[in-house]
């Protein structure tokens, strides 16, 4: 597999003759970093799956469509938050015709297409997270699904983040993912590390991409360095900088 980090939680992954797109948006969008990533070129055939896990505008991108245009091998998942009418379509300059191409999903449901499939999970925020089959390899991308502990949020919320995100995480334990790229948010401060050691404690995973750090590429080598990372410490990907390209075995 050839990995491609966009940026923040955006990633390309190509193997066989598929490409496997997550999360794109164009980096102008989000106000926080000055996000610059590209995503790669390809042929005008290439089978292309175009996955974004919810609406929130650092997942999300009306511009995916636009590419229809230019590969007619292309496909969309969608999670069902994102609210895509014919007539909103047509203001934004978009033939509304691609809706043809989009398969929309709600948590907890399976999808089937030739030589893919994708399956759910309930996200602690919006939306969905996937895991993806395809040519022999498994891959999860967790879009918002995640411990989100917030300090001075009330001990219900944290509560509920607590117990959805172990319930979510525990149905992918009969899975042998070799990819998952996994939340690791600066933002939550000392629980930072909570959902991603939980993850790699509870979750066969081979190779893990920690995303959605908002450039703040130096919390990886935090978590790594931790005596509790040591069981793990080598899965886990030195995601260093936008465009970063990684072929994994």
């Amino acid at each position: 597999m050839r990995i491609t980090f966009i940026h923040h939680s955006s990633f390309c992954v190509e193997l066989g003759n598929k490409a496997l797109i997550f999360d794109y948006f164009r980096g102008e969008r989000v106000r926080e970093c000055a996000f610059l990533g590209k995503l790669p070129t390809f042929s005008p055939q290439q089978e292309i799956y175009v996955f974004s896990s919810h609406q929130h505008q650092d997942h999300f991108d009306l511009d995916v469509l636009t590419w229809a245009d230019k590969y007619p091998n292309i496909r969309y998942i969608f999670s069902k938050d994102i609210r895509l009418g014919e007539n909103y379509l047509t203001r934004n300059g978009i033939n509304p015709a691609v809706k043809e191409r989009i398969h929309f999903m709600k948590a907890n449901e399976s999808l089937s297409l030739p030589g893919l499939t994708v399956e759910t999970l309930l996200s602690t925020d919006e939306g969905v997270a996937f895991v993806v089959s395809c040519e022999g390899r498994t891959i999860y991308h967790a879009g918002d699904l995640h411990w989100w502990h917030w300090e001075g949020e009330e001990p219900a919320f944290n509560e509920f983040q607590e117990q959805t995100y172990k319930c979510q995480v525990d149905k992918l334990m009969g899975h042998e993912i070799d990819v998952a790229f996994v939340v690791l948010d600066p933002r939550l401060s000392q629980a930072a590390f909570l959902g991603m050691d939980y993850f790699l404690e509870h979750v066969k995973a081979g190779h893990l991409f920690p995303m959605h750090l908002w450039q703040r590429y130096d919390l990886i080598a935090q978590f790594k360095a931790r005596p509790e990372a040591e069981p793990y410490r080598e899965r886990i990907l030195d995601v260093s900088h936008e465009n970063q390209v990684f072929e994994v075995g």
